[in-house]
């Protein structure tokens, strides 16, 4: 008996360490007499829930005091969440989706038939934003919260990335590994920090392109091209780094939609005119660009607190759990519904199979749980979250890069880093 325990011990120790050091999320259902069940949900995971890494440096203090361990648990978040805010009403996920794709369909109608000068950029604006509110009912496919049909979550998925030039697999598995690994310096993927050697090695023009405000709000394009310094890897290629083999065919199929996609602008762009296509698609397409790049890097930068420091950590210090705390609550304004509740981002990070529309419930449910960790959003000023602009320059300002050694890092200044 005593030599099968042993062996049976030592079987699942040599399973876990097999496991990539990314998948660290847990995401668990209730527990009930002792026992876990982990959900399979599109962030895996494997944090034995309950327990805490040991922090290896002594305790942070003044802006840099929300690096330390906190004194709950993930366990203890997921207990506080009604067990409804993790069910998926499929009706009520294709309902924001018909809402949202009339809403662009009504934009362009009315914007083709006016044509008026003064009228165009107001269409630029509101159809871009829509843009991005169809890119977020996409994400919640790629983390199967829009229903329980893992099938039609791929289909719905493709289909909607496809229409605003966004390859939906190779995004969904590089996201895959965002939430696997957020907060860690070395395998995070998209907004991580650049280390202090890889930040010697990039040019001038990778820097700025990077860093150097407002530069950085027109990046995701060649992100998904390139990815970010120091990585390598197309999110259009079946065999780039970011995917495994098994994986390639589903970015062929993400690439099949895209060309299709491209065919009917190609199709519009014959029957109505390159300007009306200008107008109607590529000038919008922009603008949700800078909402993505805007609104993605405020997730994980710049708290409204000028002296709080965001923590970044590597090896032991570093888990799925404390990796999730250190991303950021936004109040958008009006835009807070028409983005699907995407600037509400904690607890999607720690529990990415929410629905976008529990989101706030399981916010406000965890709250008083995380006390000081939960970082209260600033409220709007107005319809405009125009309070957002001065926590994003600020970072672009002065958070660089970090350095390459440290469990727990925090960002530094390059004062050379300027345009002339």
């Amino acid at each position: 008996m005593a030599a099968t325990l042993k062996a049976t011990t030592m079987l699942g120790a040599a399973i876990a360490s097999a496991r990539p050091a990314g998948l660290k999320a847990a995401l668990p259902i209730r527990r009930r007499a002792g026992v876990v069940r982990v959900a399979n949900i599109a962030a895996p995971a494997e944090e034995v829930l309950g327990t805490q890494p040991q922090a290896t440096q002594p305790p942070f203090e003044g802006g840099r005091k929300l690096a330390n361990p906190p004194p709950f648990s993930l366990q203890d978040l997921r207990n506080a969440i009604p067990n409804e805010c993790f069910e998926k009403d499929t009706f009520r996920s294709f309902a924001h989706l018909a809402l949202d794709v009339g809403v662009v369909a009504a934009l362009a109608i009315a914007a083709y038939h006016i044509d008026n000068p003064l009228v165009w950029p107001l269409y630029w604006f509101a159809q871009g934003t829509m843009f991005w509110a169809l890119f977020v009912v996409g994400h919640d496919c790629g983390h199967q919260s829009f229903s329980n049909d893992k099938a039609l979550n791929d289909f719905v998925g493709n289909i909607v990335h496809s229409s605003i030039m966004v390859p939906y697999h190779g995004w969904r598995i590089s996201h895959r590994t965002h939430h696997a690994n957020h907060g860690n310096v070395d395998t995070d993927e998209s907004w991580y920090p650049t280390s202090k050697s890889n930040y010697d090695q990039m040019d001038k023009w990778g820097k700025l392109g990077r860093l150097l405000f407002p530069f950085p709000l027109f990046a995701y394009p060649f992100y998904l091209f390139n990815r970010s310094p120091g990585r390598e890897g197309s999110h259009f290629d079946p065999k780039s780094p970011l995917f495994t083999d098994n994986e390639g065919p589903m970015i062929e199929t993400s690439n099949k939609f895209q060309c299709a996609w491209l065919g009917f602008l190609a199709g519009c762009t014959v029957a109505l005119g390159p300007l009306a296509m200008l107008n109607l698609y590529v000038l919008p397409y922009w603008v949700f660009v800078m909402w993505l790049d805007v609104v993605t890097y405020l997730h994980h930068h710049g708290p409204s607190d000028p002296e709080e420091e965001m923590p970044w950590f590597r090896g032991e210090e570093w888990s799925y759990f404390r990796g999730g705390l250190t991303t950021i609550d936004r109040d958008y304004g009006i835009f807070n519904k028409i983005h699907h509740d995407i600037g509400t981002h904690v607890v999607h990070h720690l529990f990415p199979q929410i629905p976008h529309y529990n989101l706030e419930k399981a916010t406000e449910a965890v709250k008083p749980v995380m006390g000081e960790y939960y970082r209260e959003p600033e409220p709007s000023p107005g319809w405009f979250p125009t309070h957002l602009v001065a926590p994003l320059v600020r970072s672009f300002g002065k958070d660089h890069y970090v350095e390459d050694k440290g469990n727990v890092v925090f960002y530094k200044k390059d004062e050379s880093l300027k345009l002339f």
